[in-house]
């Protein structure tokens, strides 16, 4: 009766053995699955991290690595120019860890991504001013480094976030100009004035302001809205003498303006053509 016993006891310990041996194993699995991971970020390698991040968290969903790892694929995603995924990955780590301490990490790659994203193959080989872009991804950039500073204003991503929010708002003007702009071109005043006022309002302090003001002074001054005009080259000549716009004793210079007589295919286009 002993044999069985001493057997029963072996058995026992070896199981314990192998137990532990297991674990020990799949921990040394999960290090090494991140370690190759780190290894292929630092070489830039950028597609293979993202694959190893992935198997790292599908086969340890619940490890030691796997918060890290669901951060550092945001990383990955952006570097490999994949703004859908980045987003996406920085959206599904602020919902499952709003309270991880590198969560503020995940808001800043989220505005970093659209800040990149308008940088596309063109724009590498043809010059083009940022402001004729569509603002689109401009905008959520600016919405999403706002949330980084309104939620963390301690952390240490929040100055580059302060510093790029502020070019992003004068880009942002400036795009409203671009627009107010064209509107002239095409004769539409009172609209090219409603841009010009919606940049004075709303980007105080814009290297674009005084161009508004500009604007609104030839938008009113074309519709002989002359009060309003006179106000706008108030405010324009009060704060901005030295504005193109305005000559040495600070009267408006009055571009070359289109003909309010617009022909009827510009009309019935709504301005897209003729």
């Amino acid at each position: 009766m002993r044999h069985p016993a001493v057997l029963l006891f072996v058995l026992i310990f070896a199981f314990g053995c192998s137990k532990d041996d297991v674990e020990q194993d799949l921990e040394a699995t999960e290090l090494a699955y991140y370690t190759s991971a780190q290894e292929s970020l630092r070489a830039g390698n950028y597609s293979g991290a993202i694959q190893k991040l992935q198997l790292l968290e599908s086969r340890f969903p619940f490890g030691r690595y796997a918060e890290q790892a669901q951060l550092e694929i945001i990383y990955a995603y952006y570097k490999s120019v994949q703004p859908e995924a980045a987003r996406s990955a920085a959206d599904r780590f602020i919902r499952l860890h709003p309270t991880h301490p590198n969560v503020d990490y995940a808001y800043y790659l989220k505005g970093m991504v659209s800040f990149e994203q308008d940088k596309n193959f063109l724009s590498n080989f043809i010059p083009m001013d940022p402001s004729t872009r569509d603002p689109g991804a401009a905008r959520e950039s600016f919405n999403d480094f706002s949330q980084l500073i309104r939620r963390f204003p301690n952390s240490e991503y929040a100055p580059d976030a302060q510093r790029r929010m502020k070019y992003l708002r004068n880009l942002l003007a400036q795009a409203e100009i671009h627009v107010a702009r064209y509107y002239i071109k095409r004769g539409a005043y009172v609209a090219a004035a409603n841009r010009g006022r919606y940049v004075f309002e709303n980007f105080q302090g814009a290297t674009a302001v005084p161009d508004a003001l500009a604007i609104m002074v030839e938008a009113y001054a074309l519709l002989e809205m002359n009060e309003l005009a006179r106000q706008a080259l108030d405010v324009l000549a009060a704060n901005y003498p030295e504005h193109h716009s305005l000559d040495s004793e600070g009267n408006f210079k009055r571009r070359e303006a289109v003909s309010q007589e617009r022909n009827w295919l510009n009309i019935i286009s709504f301005g897209l053509f003729g």
